[in-house]
């Protein structure tokens, strides 16, 4: 059986938004040297099938996993294990993202001083589409007592 969480409360959620433009679109795509011409060529993408510029994929997954670490970083660190992401519609150069994660399952794991925590979460954009779907488990431990300040 296994113990309790100490650090993260089951059940719980949090999210997050994202506004993309398209020049957040191009820079990230370039940063992360994704050059497809969707991300950064307006002409093209305009005759292409989703009528205007795209994000990368990596672009809302990147934000999307980085919230895991941004939310558990302000008590505790956290550290990502395993990301399981499927993409299931493509970011547009103006839409507003929500991120929302909620913990699935938590319990104390004494050989690494932290909590496993297993949750699910999704993105969608401001119609309510669904973009994201994701499955994360990572480790959450206590910040060290000198770190605690």
């Amino acid at each position: 059986m296994n113990a309790p969480a100490r650090v993260v409360t089951p059940g719980e959620t949090f999210r997050s938004t994202l506004q993309l433009t398209p020049e957040s679109v191009k820079s990230f795509g370039l940063l992360v040297n994704d050059l497809n011409p969707l991300h950064h060529d307006e002409a093209y993408a305009a005759q292409s099938r989703f009528g205007g510029l795209i994000a990368s994929g990596t672009q809302p997954t990147a934000h999307f996993m980085a919230l895991l670490a941004t939310h558990y970083s302000q008590y505790a660190q956290p550290l990502g294990l395993e990301f399981d992401m499927k993409l299931k519609r493509a970011a547009h150069a103006h839409d507003t993202i929500t991120f929302e994660w909620r913990v699935e399952q938590a319990w104390w794991k004494p050989s690494l001083n932290g909590d496993l925590v297993k949750l699910a979460g999704e993105a969608v954009n401001q119609k309510g589409e669904l973009l994201v779907v994701g499955r994360a488990t990572i480790l959450v431990m206590p910040k060290p007592e000198h770190a605690q300040a």
